[in-house]
């Protein structure tokens, strides 16, 4: 490859959806890009599952203007949630998206996105870890380098924000599984079970090498009942493994379970698990290297939050969309573009970083589960609920204060 072009464009470090959304956007724009990835395609399509993800329509949109909506929503969209709150008194009712969602798993996106990315000439480096050394030295051969990944110590370079990061150990201890055997609620939704004061479980129709499969999603409160999900191990007795799910679907998360065909019930593929924690965090947008340039923080490296709500890889695609657009406005990289980079992207990702960590807070606030009972009476406000998971600011804007959460409720005549 020429000298001029080694020494141009904009790095970006990471192959998650924040880099390729990022990326092709930049593509789309006719501004040079590399992305620096530790994978190689093979290795993003094997392996343990990556995580469980469901991006939202505002994200499918943005899929559709980067050209790279493969998947049909007719066929792999959902189109709805379905709440379960156990209790005494159980609660259970839908919330109607305005437009569909979709599922599918990331060993199956990610590639093909990066084979469009390649497709369409782009430059993809593979096969090592890129260090904070490394970054630095790519600094110098870049206009701009984005950090879209967290690993390799890559995050610690953006200082993190206190006051958004509240908690200094996980919430939950998860459990999340691919899995056969489980019909489709109709309509085709995500079903959002919580079952105080043990956890959450999410169930999420989504797409895999296995063909259309169910996830189960076990969201953990440590010293809860289904806390030994996740430490269960499933390759000393798989059979046991899966009486153990069964069991903690039948006794916490009954609308799921009645779904169940227990005789056809298994986990897909041992690579099909993944048990861990997660603490959310919130980080500066940037940092400047000891020569003077900034690098900015995107997806992992500047926020990670508990999957609780699903918000995650729709903040990292956001997040990338708003910094292509700032780069393609203002190609100056210096202080002043990156205040600009956090200005247009703040309201959303930290509206998504406040409202995850509420929902996973203990005890859920007072706020929180009037605006549950509430939705549990009324379907517009159940659906306006739902349709701002797109909208993660909105919802914000209704939870942020009790104050806030009992005018929305009035709004609604409640």
């Amino acid at each position: 490859m020429p000298g001029s072009t080694e020494s141009s464009g904009i790095a970006i470090i990471g192959s998650g959806v924040a880099g390729l959304h990022l990326a092709l956007l930049l593509q789309k724009q006719g501004i040079p890009v590399t992305i620096y990835s530790e994978q190689t395609t093979a290795q993003l399509a094997s392996g343990r599952m990556l995580n469980t993800v469901a991006h939202h329509n505002t994200t499918v949109r943005r899929e559709m203007e980067l050209g790279v909506d493969h998947w049909e929503l007719a066929e792999y969209g959902y189109f709805c949630h379905h709440h379960y709150i156990g209790g005494p008194q159980p609660l259970s009712f839908p919330g109607a998206f305005g437009a569909p969602s979709r599922a599918i798993d990331y060993r199956i996106y990610l590639p093909r996105l990066l084979a469009d990315f390649q497709e369409r000439g782009g430059d993809f480096r593979a096969g090592q870890q890129v260090s904070p050394e490394e970054i630095a030295k790519l600094s110098d051969q870049h206009d701009l380098v984005v950090v879209a990944t967290g690993k390799g110590g890559t995050s610690a370079m953006f200082p993190v924000i206190p006051g958004k990061s509240p908690y200094s150990r996980p919430q939950r201890r998860l459990c999340a599984g691919l899995y056969h055997g489980i019909a489709r609620s109709e309509p085709k939704g995500v079903t959002m079970s919580v079952a105080p004061p043990h956890g959450e479980l999410l169930e999420i129709p989504t797409f895999s090498s296995e063909g259309h499969v169910t996830v189960l999603l076990f969201e953990n409160v440590p010293g809860g009942d289904t806390e030994v999900l996740a430490d269960a191990k499933y390759d000393e007795d798989p059979a046991a493994f899966e009486r153990l799910v069964l069991e903690k679907v039948r006794t916490h998360h009954p609308s799921v379970f009645e779904r169940i065909d227990t005789a056809r019930f298994r986990l897909t593929r041992p690579e099909d698990l993944l048990q861990g924690a997660v603490i959310p965090v919130l980080r500066e947008d940037y940092a400047v290297l000891p020569n003077g340039k900034p690098i900015i923080a995107l997806g992992d490296a500047h926020s990670v939050v508990d999957p609780v709500v699903g918000q995650g890889a729709n903040s990292a695609s956001y997040s990338a969309w708003e910094l292509g657009t700032v780069i393609a406005e203002d190609p100056n990289f210096d202080e002043r573009f990156c205040r600009k980079v956090a200005a247009r992207r703040a309201n959303r990702v930290q509206a998504i970083s406040d409202w995850t960590n509420l929902m996973i807070a203990l005890p859920p606030a007072s706020h929180l589960l009037q605006l549950l009972g509430a939705m549990s009476q009324n379907p517009a406000v159940a659906d306006e609920f739902t349709d701002n998971f797109n909208y993660p600011e909105r919802q914000w804007d209704i939870l942020a204060t009790p104050q806030r959460t009992a005018a929305f409720l009035a709004r609604h005549g409640m």
